[in-house]
């Protein structure tokens, strides 16, 4: 083992040494504390918005300077709405229901051993995430709202900002009289920090994995730490022949170009082949308008000679750009067997007036999210009333989908007797 790697294994374990002892502070901490930390912190967000954006326009600037893309840009990008949103995203997570303490089930059993399951937070949780500064505030949060301490492994994109975020959730753990050490983030864009954070098992009690396929893969390999794993986000919009043709094209133009850096952005369209010639063209033109690229299959190709002919690659690939893949299918079943063979199994969505066509599609199509009628888009915790999210998870164990408050607790029995005896 090399001397950096021994350094970083005792600096990762000194803050997982401090992340112990605070999350047992959190486990017992009241909720109006909790609660008065986060509302702290949204005032000191709104206080500091100054120096964030100054320590953004660093990462910014570094980023323009290596060459990131539109995209990534993007979703490094602050700006005055975002760091109110921020606020506001903490302050929302201060409105939820606290879990912690919450009974689940009750049973008294014949011998009379009554027998609880209660909700626990997990622990110490390490969340290792790229380029957006404002994971952030609302990993954070979230865990503190879970009565968990945190870790945070930003991306080098973001070291700037995400330290200037974190000064403010220090400043309202402390004005609440809770532990600075509930959330702690490495500081170092050394990328060998992460190889020795995947190692503390006897502190971390799982990592949350936020970022793009390589980063995702790595961790999985690497890791000997439960994972909530959030995969790439390759989703599917698939224009049913019943779909009305308004409601689908603002539908698409929506799920691909809102943000395209975004891992709910609408990476491939699907479309039925009977109504491809009516509908496709003002979809693409909708598309092309607004600056995305269209690589698309031998029909779409023919319906638009500024489409361009897709690979096979394309149906595997999430762009987080300008880009989209259309595939013209025979029916509905041919849609749920591309996206069953191309899905990551994130959120797909059928645009149709059929109720039963609908329903033959949420149950056949085994993703985190799936949808009828809406915008790929809405793959997001806040959306779903969650405050926040720490990522979307694409797995099938503890949690699936948004991973808000709730997705961030465990559970324990609590058994009460009066004496008895196991025969």
């Amino acid at each position: 083992m090399s001397k950096t790697q021994i350094d970083y294994r005792e600096l990762l374990e000194g803050l997982g040494q401090k992340a112990k002892a605070a999350a047992r502070e959190l486990a017992e901490a009241s909720t109006d504390a909790k609660n008065q930390a986060l509302i702290k912190s949204a005032e000191a967000v709104r206080r500091g918005q100054n120096h964030i954006l100054s320590e953004n326009a660093k990462d910014m600037a570094a980023a323009e300077e290596k060459g990131l893309s539109g995209a990534m840009l993007d979703r490094l990008a602050l700006d005055e709405g975002r760091v109110e949103a921020m606020a506001k995203g903490l302050e929302d997570i201060a409105t939820l229901d606290d879990p912690v303490g919450t009974i689940l089930s009750e049973i008294e059993r014949p011998n009379g051993l009554v027998i609880q399951r209660k909700r626990v937070p997990l622990g110490v949780i390490g969340i290792i995430y790229e380029s957006r500064p404002n994971v952030t505030a609302d990993a954070g949060a979230l865990c503190l709202k879970a009565g968990n301490a945190a870790i945070l492994r930003g991306g080098s994109e973001s070291f700037y900002s995400s330290a200037a975020i974190l000064e403010c959730l220090h400043e309202g753990l402390k004005q609440a009289g809770l532990p600075e050490d509930a959330v702690q983030r490495i500081r170092t864009r050394d990328r060998a920090a992460v190889g020795a954070m995947l190692r503390l098992s006897d502190y971390i009690d799982v990592i949350v994995p936020r970022g793009g396929k390589s980063l995702v893969s790595r961790i999985t390999e690497e890791s000997k730490i439960p994972l909530f794993k959030h995969l790439e986000g390759i989703c599917h919009s698939y224009v049913d022949k019943d779909a009305d043709p308004e409601m689908a094209k603002n539908i698409v133009l929506n799920a691909k170009m809102r943000r395209t850096g975004v891992c709910g952005s609408t990476e491939t369209l699907l479309i039925d082949q009977s109504i491809a010639d009516n509908m496709l063209p003002a979809i693409i033109d909708g598309l092309i308008d607004l600056g995305c690229e269209v690589r698309g299959d031998s029909q779409t190709c023919a319906i638009d000679s500024r489409v361009q002919k897709a690979s096979d690659e394309d149906w595997d690939t999430e762009y987080l750009d300008s880009i989209i893949s259309v595939c013209t299918v025979v029916d509905v079943k041919d849609a749920i067997e591309h996206i069953i063979a191309h899905s990551s199994n994130h959120t797909d969505a059928i645009i149709t007036e059929n109720p039963e066509t609908a329903e033959v599609f949420l149950n056949a199509i085994d993703s985190a999210i799936v949808m009828v009628n809406a915008s790929t888009q809405y793959a997001d915790g806040g959306e779903f009333g969650m405050g926040a999210e720490i990522g979307i998870s694409t797995g099938k164990l503890h949690a699936r989908g948004p991973v808000g408050v709730e997705q961030l607790t465990s559970s324990k029995y609590l058994v009460r007797g009066t004496g008895q005896c196991r025969p």
